[in-house]
């Protein structure tokens, strides 16, 4: 099993990496403020002006450790990473697979099997633990929408119809997003899902995660040897990893949507630390980024039992281990992929 490692998330504007030795040194106007050792880092994620020394960056490439650069507002820029790892014969099956729409249908039924499964637990266990509150009855009957969706990818094989299930399902869900809010109502009120920018806290707050679980589950999928921009649910476009999109799905409503949900419902973000642009897009201030991260980082130390591999597990190995079980679908060893469904 391998070791839960962490990522080291870069916010204070005007930062500066550095490495010195077997540990990474962040200076701010000159001055040392931390340390941090290489051997527990398996990712290092830069907020806006945030620079890394040329042999910080080699060393982190030697070992594995990928550097992801982001806007202030959490806007995905680049990606610093070393040589690929793994061997040739896996990413010839993961394109080979990729170009026969067959094949990517049975894996992207898989991952959409498991998004809804996933999405309607989130509906259920809300609708269970408010039964008085107002939107419960909508939750139940999207939850069984959803449920209903289910029969309808048994031996779906055409890719553009298990997409067309993925995306009515989506909307379903969506469209009572804002009955899991039962806190802070007027300032975390949620109309539907905007991006680029988004346009209100909560769609701010999704996106801020979703990008970080982007980044998390393609260095789990780089680890393995696998190519994280080649997918099957979402097809090749440039600059877009499609496969981390693949396996992101199955763990937005898990892990994303969750975490966000806490956060406003126990009152740890306040809308008043949202800021809003001259373009109409909302972003979370400073110090809310920070709250976000931290709660993200606590919520991967959390223990789980792995519903395929009936192994106790954090959160945060989730995605190395699917992206283990993908690999192993890939090369034969197993007759379908296991997609995480939360139990």
């Amino acid at each position: 099993m391998k070791r839960h490692h962490n990522t080291l998330y870069v916010t204070t504007q005007g930062a500066y990496l550095a490495a010195e030795g077997e540990t990474v040194v962040a200076r701010i106007d000159g001055k040392e403020k931390a340390q941090f050792p290489l051997h527990l880092l398996e990712g290092i994620v830069c907020f806006g002006q945030v620079s890394c020394s040329p042999f910080l960056l080699g060393r982190c490439a030697e070992r594995g450790i990928g550097i992801a650069f982001l806007s202030e507002r959490g806007r995905f820029l680049a990606r610093v990473q070393g040589p690929v790892s793994g061997n040739v014969l896996l990413r010839r099956a993961q394109y080979r697979l990729a170009d026969d729409r067959e094949e990517s249908a049975r894996l992207a039924r898989s991952v959409v099997f498991a998004k809804l499964a996933n999405s309607r637990t989130v509906l259920m266990r809300a609708a269970r633990d408010h039964a008085t509150a107002p939107g419960v009855e909508g939750l139940r009957r999207a939850a069984a929408t959803l449920a209903r969706a289910f029969d309808r990818l048994d031996d779906v094989l055409d890719l553009d119809e298990v997409r067309g299930i993925e995306g009515d399902a989506a909307r379903v869900y969506f469209d009572v997003f804002d009955d899991l809010i039962f806190a802070q109502k007027d300032g975390f009120r949620f109309r539907g899902r905007t991006r680029r920018p988004p346009r209100d806290c909560v769609n701010a707050l999704l996106s801020f995660v979703y990008t970080l679980l982007t980044h998390d589950v393609a260095s789990a999928l780089e680890a393995v040897g696998l190519d994280p921009q080649v997918g099957f649910l979402h097809r090749d476009r440039p600059g877009r990893p499609g496969l981390a999109l693949d396996l992101v799905e199955e763990f937005r409503a898990f892990m994303a949507d969750r975490l966000v949900l806490s956060l406003v419902n126990r009152r740890q973000v306040s809308p008043s630390r949202f800021l809003a642009d001259e373009t109409g897009g909302v972003w979370m201030d400073e110090e809310t980024r920070k709250t976000v991260l931290v709660a993200y980082q606590e919520r991967k130390q959390e223990e789980i039992r792995h519903p395929f591999l009936d192994e106790t597990t954090t959160v945060g190995m989730l995605w190395h281990l699917q992206a283990l079980l993908l690999a192993r679908c890939l090369r034969g060893d197993l007759d379908a992929y296991p997609a995480f469904v939360w139990r």
